[in-house]
């Protein structure tokens, strides 16, 4: 990426709620060394303007209407390798983080997190580190060196990344029609996910599949 004349770096912001969206952008700007250089509520919207305003770190969150932020990461960094990417989302850090990791980001925050872990997080990746909290941080460490089977991994650990993302939109209460038509993928498609969902978490019908997705969903809503 291209050095800017501006001494401030610039933020980009990818949120699907506009309140937070404005939230964050207040938080930034506040900032000597930091500004808000655009924003989007969704994937496509977002690789637009991104490939518009060149920022110097995208902030995105995990749940968007349409592509996930998981996905969203991936297309980032496939068109803009070197650009940092920090999540910041409602869901459980130790579900998402490492999946966010190996889709290029640099660094995880949770939503209920102080501002000031968040500025800190995005100064981090700006200097070229990552951001994990420290719990994660050991947890992600430990699996490298030690491999991935000193723990039993959780059942949604099993689910590839559009799995988990089929499985958080059922918890929502969306049917496979609505699924299908927001993810751009047909109904079989997302029938045959659901199909894998089922059989990776030892279910035994698509009912107990939305059921065991919505009771997941209503515990990270509770968190």
């Amino acid at each position: 990426m291209n050095e800017k004349p501006s001494e401030k770096k610039q933020i980009f912001i990818v949120d699907d709620h506009a309140m937070f969206r404005e939230g964050l952008r207040q938080l930034i700007d506040r900032e000597a060394d930091l500004a808000v250089c655009g924003d989007a509520a969704d994937a496509t919207e977002a690789l637009e303007k991104i490939n518009q305003s060149e920022p110097d770190l995208v902030v995105v969150d995990i749940s968007l209407s349409g592509k996930s932020g998981i996905d969203l990461i991936k297309s980032i960094k496939e068109k803009h390798e070197d650009l940092p990417v920090l999540v910041v989302s409602m869901h459980e850090e130790s579900l998402y983080a490492e999946r966010a990791l190996r889709a290029g980001a640099m660094g995880y925050v949770m939503k209920q997190e102080p501002a000031k872990v968040v500025k800190s997080a995005i100064r981090k990746l700006l200097a070229g580190d990552m951001h994990l909290s420290e719990r994660m941080a050991s947890g992600v460490i430990s699996k490298f060196i030690r491999g991935n089977d000193e723990l039993p991994p959780s059942p949604l650990e099993k689910l590839s990344d559009r799995e988990l993302e089929v499985f958080r939109m059922l918890g929502q209460g969306k049917g496979v029609r609505q699924i299908a038509e927001e993810l751009g993928l047909t109904i079989p498609t997302i029938n045959s996910f659901r199909n894998r969902i089922k059989e990776k978490l030892q279910l035994n019908s698509s009912t107990e599949v939305m059921l065991h997705a919505i009771h997941w969903s209503r515990e990270e809503s509770a968190k």
